[in-house]
């Protein structure tokens, strides 16, 4: 273990739990991983104990409902110890060994429920502190809470606390006044009208969360950890509008001075440490970053705040870098570092990180495609760079039990994935690709500054593919008879995808990827034909470099609405084109290009933009003509990623995954 990562493997306590080092899996939604007792199931059992493996020194597990009546969900989906307490606590405590077996400790997440944030096919029962309306379907009420209600609360986390106690948690965390959950808006003066005991002063509003503390430890003694998840600031400039790292606004939620004032008061009432973030479900980038965030983002909170109270502070948020990690501990930004969807990604970044491998750490992408995405839809949990997280056991990599050669065609990230995921089950893989270069279209997707990530998924391919020995042959373009004369027993047509090129003529015009992987060629008017993804990052990333950027698109709505991509990723990447003064316009397509200037044709008629640039970003089309070639040829041949089907890098992988793992 290198000296300078030392201080994140040292010991640290919560109260009287000792935590062996200073990594703990931040709390992400369990949703599939409870069976129809409200019980822990397998693959959740599995899931926790796969990151307790890798090292992770605490785990919190995700939300776990204290109660199922009064917020009726319309199909339960996450555990609940209070619908069937010895299920709950058989299935629990198998979990809770096996977790210890490993030294590390866990905390059970206990939430009192959504409130006016539930996402309308969650919930049937629809509660809140104040009568208000849905923040993603207005049209939705949510009726106001009865005190007797809120009391009730108060006593089911209690007794959940209980049930997690015999069960072998080492303690529990209370979710949350924290991202604008229902604990939260009783926090936030804005949501809470209320004129009982809960409602009013500061102290009132945080009434509901000091009593649950001060229940638990009633019950469970004062020597039973109980940590809060928290957010500082709820960066909100409106109802539904976040507000953007730098920028300046008026804030309506709460701020920094009642965020410490609030931390004094939570912390006076017992709770023995703080799991720090900021931001609401109206600013829902900040609880979620997306890749447009910077690294360690919350740490500046961690710091306030470890000056205002005298408890662990657990800071998260893009912290998988351990000499950012183990820099922020050092300066005393952070007792312990979270990790959330880095542990997802690579459930063994701590143990990689002690036993000097961070160079063999899969990175996160920050996507939340198979995360927070897959929730928001109401399935399981899992990841985009790791198709078998959510479900280790079930679907994760067995030797093959007759090894094969096995010819890959095609070093996108699809290829890249059936090479190792081939090459670890003990197939002899040979990997073709044409150009110089792995990474496909994530090389010119990976080029503005928000895309290090991306690289970095390429840089860890290749490290991963030459420690599998792998048989790489660059500059090599397979054809027809190339494979025909193989000998290869099973070939996988990885060709990806190339970009749509509609002919507008001008010598001006390029497709996006020409343009990323050569900015010269981008004068400063820039026209760019397409607000999917793709033309939306290339156009906030030139925007970034000072150039005047216009954007036209066909549909209504950019990036295919907000439905279409994770709705943090969406949110954050639409403020910031308008942040900076990038000009999208909707309902209209690009109809010739002139010197200088490009003519679009609008719902009110044509327009002339001035432009010495036009970029077409306009979708990519499958390259599967080596796959129609040879499809009579070979027995056993495969198509995938975008040569199957273009989609996206999720797919892709798992695409490659899915196939790599049956051969």
């Amino acid at each position: 273990m290198s000296k300078k990562y030392r201080n994140l493997f040292e010991p640290i306590k919560i109260g009287s739990v000792e935590i062996p080092n200073r990594y703990s899996m931040a709390p992400m939604g369990p949703v599939g991983f409870s069976d129809d007792n409200g019980a822990f199931n397998q693959k959740g059992a599995d899931y926790y104990v796969e990151r307790a493996k890798g090292g992770t020194g605490l785990i919190m597990t995700g939300i776990c409902n204290v109660d199922h009546e009064i917020e009726k969900l319309i199909r339960p989906s996450i555990p609940c110890p209070t619908i069937n307490p010895p299920a709950f606590l058989q299935s629990a405590g198998i979990m809770t060994e096996r977790i210890h077996s490993y030294g590390s400790k866990v905390f059970m997440q206990l939430t009192a429920g959504l409130g006016r944030v539930g996402i309308p096919h969650f919930i049937q029962t629809h509660i809140a502190p104040t009568e208000t309306d849905n923040r993603w379907d207005p049209s939705i009420k949510h009726r106001e809470l009865t005190t007797e209600e809120v009391e009730l609360y108060v006593k089911k986390f209690a007794m959940s606390a209980a049930v997690a106690k015999k069960s072998g948690f080492d303690g529990v965390e209370i979710h949350a006044v924290h991202e604008g959950y229902l604990l939260d808006q009783f926090a936030i003066a804005l949501f809470n009208k209320r004129t009982d005991k809960y409602g009013g002063s500061l102290e009132n509003r945080l009434r509901f969360a000091t009593e649950i503390v001060q229940a638990i430890k009633a019950t469970c003694g004062q020597d039973f950890p109980v940590s809060l998840r928290y957010s500082i600031k709820s960066f909100m400039k409106g109802i539904r509008q976040g507000a953007l790292p730098g920028e300046a606004f008026e804030e309506i939620g709460r701020d920094y001075e009642e965020g410490l004032e609030a931390a004094k008061i939570l912390v006076r009432a017992g709770y023995d440490a703080l799991n720090v973030d900021a931001g609401t479900y109206d600013s829902w980038y900040w609880n979620h970053p997306p890749m447009y965030f910077e690294d360690g983002m919350y740490l500046p909170f961690g710091k306030m705040l470890k000056e205002a109270v005298d408890v662990p502070i657990i800071v998260a948020g893009r912290m998988d870098n351990p000499d950012l990690a183990s820099k922020a501990v050092e300066e005393g930004s952070v007792d312990i570092v979270g990790l959330g969807r880095p542990l997802l990604a690579d459930p063994y970044v701590p143990e990689k990180i002690r036993s000097g491998q961070a160079d063999r750490i899969r990175p996160c992408l920050s996507c939340h495609e198979g995360c927070m995405g897959r929730i928001a839809k109401g399935v399981g949990i899992s990841c985009a760079v790791n198709p078998a997280c959510g479900r280790e056991e079930i679907y994760g990599l067995t030797p093959a039990q007759m090894p094969k050669k096995v010819m890959v065609i095609g070093g996108g990230v699809a290829g890249m994935e059936v090479a190792r995921v081939a090459a670890a089950r003990g197939h002899k893989v040979a990997l073709y690709e044409k150009s110089d270069r792995l990474g496909g279209n994530i090389i010119p997707g990976g080029v503005p500054h928000f895309k290090k990530d991306d690289r970095q998924l390429v840089k860890w391919y290749e490290n991963e593919l030459r420690e599998a020995d792998v048989d790489i042959h660059m500059g090599t373009g397979a054809d027809a008879q190339m494979v025909r004369n193989s000998g290869a027993d099973v070939v996988v047509v990885a060709t990806g995808s190339k970009p749509i090129y509609p002919d507008f003529g001008g010598d001006n015009v390029y497709t996006a990827d020409k343009i990323l992987l050569d900015e010269e060629k981008a004068g400063n008017k820039v026209l760019i034909v397409g607000a999917g993804l793709v033309g939306c990052e290339t156009g906030l990333w030139l925007a970034e470099k000072g150039k005047k950027v216009t954007i036209v698109e066909m549909e209504s709505q950019i990036l295919g609405g907000p439905h279409n991509l994770p709705f943090m990723n969406y949110d954050m990447l639409k403020d910031l084109l308008n942040y900076n003064n990038v000009d999208i316009k909707t309902s209209a397509k690009l109809k010739s290009v002139e010197k200088g200037s490009a003519i679009i044709e609008t719902e009110k008629g044509e327009e002339t933009i001035e432009a010495d640039t036009v970029i077409l970003a306009v979708g990519y089309k499958s390259d599967k003509h080596l796959y129609e070639d040879v499809k009579h040829d070979v027995n056993k041949l495969y198509v995938v990623g975008d040569s199957r089907q273009v989609k996206n890098i999720m797919y892709a992988i798992w695409d490659g995954y899915e196939i790599a793992r049956s051969i």
